[in-house]
Formats: structure tokens, sequence, C-alpha cells
């Protein structure tokens, strides 16, 4: 009974919840309220999806991300700006207290329009590398649209990418190219966890500066797959900050643009579907796991036993304390948010959810397998014996994977010893008929 109710109340959660799980407040910060012209489908389909935009500049002196202490908004937009700040309302201080209040950011870059010291400081912050001239922009001589930059070679087409790794569920893929006209690379650092590529460069390109107007390049920034085109972090607390290095893959005449490669057809660009993709995982449309009922409890009384405890903790559902060598069972269930509905979470074939039975360190590691499933959520389980050893122990799934909301689940219970009535009697030990006798 109580799973029929976790189950309708998950269902009213989706229908409740018909955009982001974290709220519809969208700030876009536009320098020229004109330039936002450019994007009028873009924010269109926001729109659609039921955000509610505000435009602002950042020159504004009653701008404010946060009253009374809370977040006034719940996502914000940062297109380029050609002023060398964002003003006192954007420090890099304040952005980053706004993600550590769960919000998101989606900041876009322009090559053609230095980088503000303020976000080349944000962005060094959370470990991520911009060239250090700021006017430097990504080229590639054999993997670009030969209709728009024929000489530059400066107009990116790159295919939709796959899964960042096989045992990872791909949020950004499809069959189209994506034109990233003019982009901006990004180097990630390699000691942080939550920095993740999303679009990489192909092979053969590499970051020039136009106002060098050299034809070679001796030293480039970055080169190959070494150059992030699109960046994602996810914080601790599952708050998101994409960069995409191109702003004007989001304009309206990139959304359908007919493209052709130097050695291939010509084909409509994926920039709409992939516009949709990335803002629908930055503002937490997807990718957002959801913890349902968690329980655990005793698995059966052993023969041998038949103590006043054990007896109490036989059918009721997640009691505070256990013995050694008991069977338990322990489930949990769990949602992926997607777009407007909460659906059951499938884990890829070559991942695993798993539990952890931990007193400091683990004691048993065990794969959590589905064993139910309705049209909300996914219910794993496990069956395992107990060790023997006495003590304050936790129940722990503990799953962090990129693109996807963290999830630690922590329970605690004791786990005693044998009580005095417990041990077999001495004429059920062979070992001791000698000694009886």
């Amino acid at each position: 009974m109580r799973w029929l109710w976790t189950c309708i109340l998950l269902a009213l959660f989706g229908v409740a919840q018909a955009i982001s799980s974290n709220g519809n407040r969208l700030l876009v910060i536009c320098e020229e309220l004109l330039e936002k012209e450019k994007y009028t489908q873009f924010w269109d389909d926001l729109e659609g999806r039921g955000f509610s935009l505000a435009f602002e500049s950042p020159k504004n002196d009653k701008l404010a991300l946060f009253k009374q202490g809370d977040r006034a908004y719940d996502h914000i937009i940062l297109l380029p700006t050609r002023s060398k700040g964002l003003g006192p309302s954007l420090s890099p201080t304040i952005l980053l207290e706004f993600i550590k209040q769960k919000g998101n950011i989606l900041l876009c870059l322009f090559a053609d329009s230095p980088v503000p010291s303020s976000i080349s400081s944000l962005l060094l912050e959370l470990d991520i590398h911009l060239p250090p001239d700021r006017t430097s922009l990504v080229v590639d001589h054999f993997n670009y649209d030969i209709n728009s930059a024929g000489d530059r070679h400066d107009v990116l087409l790159v295919p939709q990418p796959s899964a960042l790794r096989p045992d990872l569920k791909n949020f950004f893929g499809g069959e189209g190219t994506v034109a990233i006209p003019r982009g901006v690379a990004q180097v990630l650092g390699n000691s942080s966890p939550l920095l993740a590529p999303i679009i990489r460069a192909q092979s053969t390109a590499y970051t020039y500066n136009p106002k060098e107007e050299s034809d070679t390049v001796e030293e480039p920034f970055a080169t190959g797959e070494q150059i992030s085109l699109v960046s994602s972090m996810q914080a601790r607390n599952s708050a998101r900050f994409t960069v995409l290095g191109s702003v004007e893959a989001l304009e309206n005449k990139w959304f359908d643009a007919q493209v052709k490669l130097p050695k291939g057809k010509a084909v409509r660009t994926a920039n709409r579907d992939f516009a949709k993709q990335l803002s629908a995982w930055t503002f937490a449309e997807t990718g957002v796991l959801r913890v349902g009922k968690v329980e655990h409890h005793l698995n059966a009384i052993p023969k041998e036993s038949s103590s006043y405890h054990n007896e109490t903790q036989l059918g009721h559902s997640s009691p505070s304390i256990y013995r050694i060598k008991n069977d338990v069972t322990f489930s949990i269930e769990l949602s992926e948010y997607s777009f407007n509905h909460l659906a059951p979470l499938t884990i890829p074939p070559s991942d695993a959810l798993q539990l952890e039975f931990t007193m400091l360190s683990p004691f048993q590691r065990l794969d959590l397998q589905p064993v139910s499933q309705n049209l909300n959520s996914t219910v794993f389980s496990t069956t395992f014996k107990l060790p023997d050893q006495h003590g304050i122990f936790a129940f722990r799934v503990n799953y962090k994977r990129p693109f996807l909301t963290n999830v630690d689940v922590k329970r605690e219970v004791t786990v005693r010893h044998f009580a005095h009535d417990e041990w077999p009697r001495s004429w059920m030990i062979s070992a001791g008929w000698v000694w009886i006798a």
C-alpha cells in the first residue's frame, strides 16, 4: 500500500512540474537588448517549454540575483558583452554563490568579443581555461562549412556528440550536424571530476588568433580533441554550469542552415535540436534523478533462533537494529525527470547501481538489481547476510555519474551481537557430545 501512495505522489509531482525541476524563472543577460532579436527562435522554444524569460542589461544598477537571501531567478543565460566587466551584480563571487544555491548558468562566448575579465576569473575558479589572448578562435581546414567559411575555415561542422563513456547516457546525441561558427576554445582541467566535455573539436582543429595574420601557428593554445567547444560542470549540489563556445550557434540563421563539408554533401544543421538538448540539461529538465521510497527489512527468522528481538523485526520496514549474520533485504526507488514527467530509471548495461554496507569503510559492496517498475519509477533491490561484526553500520547508495544529478542516500542501523538465548545449545554442537556423555 505504501508503494502505491509513493507512485501516486510521484505521478502528481510529474504533472505539477511541467518544466524544469528547479523552477522556471530564467534571467537573460544581454548588453544590447536589440541583440536578442537574433535568437528569437531559441527564446520561443524556451517559452514554449514553460520558462518565464526576463531580459536585463548588466549595466542595470537595480539588477540583483538574490532577494532576502534567496535566489531571485532559477537559471541564467549570459550572452557576450563588449565591456570588460559585468558590473557588481554579476561578479565571480556572486555567480559562484548563485551556483552554491543550486542555480544553473548557461555561459555563451563569442570570438569577436573579448571575454570579460570577470568571466575569465569565474572560469578559472572552475578549472576551465580559455586562450590567454582572449581573441583566439578555433579553425579546422578539413571540417568546415564551404558556404560561409570558404576562406577562413572558422565555421566548424561537427556531428552531434556520442556518449562520453559506454556506461553513460547520452543527453546530446543524434544523427545531425552542428555548426559552431567562430568558436572559443576551452581546455578542461584534469583534476576536477565535476567537469565534462559535451562537444570536442575534431583531431584536425586548432586555435588561431586572426589578429596575428600569420600563415602558420607555431605554438597553438590547444589542438585536436584537447579543445572543448561546449563544456559542462555539475557541482556537488547538482547545480549546472555550461559553457557554449559560440553564441552564434543559437542564432536563427544557424538553426536550420544549409551547410556543406569540403568532401561531403549539403545538409541541414541540427543546431535547433542541439540547443534544446543543451538548454534542457543545463536548466535541469533532463538528467535529474529522484529518490522515492527507501526501505530495508529482515528477510526471515533463523531456524535456530526465536528471539523476541527478531520477531519484532520480521515484517517491519526499516527497523533500527539487526543482529549479526541476519539475512536482510534493501530496496530503493529511483526515477529520472525528463522534460515534463518522471520516468523509470534505467541503468546502462555496462554500469551498476551499488549498495554499500559500511562502518567507516564498506564491509560489503553489492549490485542493486531492478525488481519492479511502474510508469514513474524503478525499484532496485538486493538481499545479503550481515557481517559477523557488531556496531553502527549504514546502508549507503552513492551514485554519481557525469550529466546525472548526484544520489547519496544513507540509512544508519545498529547491528548487535547474539543475545544470551540465541547461542546454539551444547547438544546441537557435535564436537561437544563427548563432554556431555
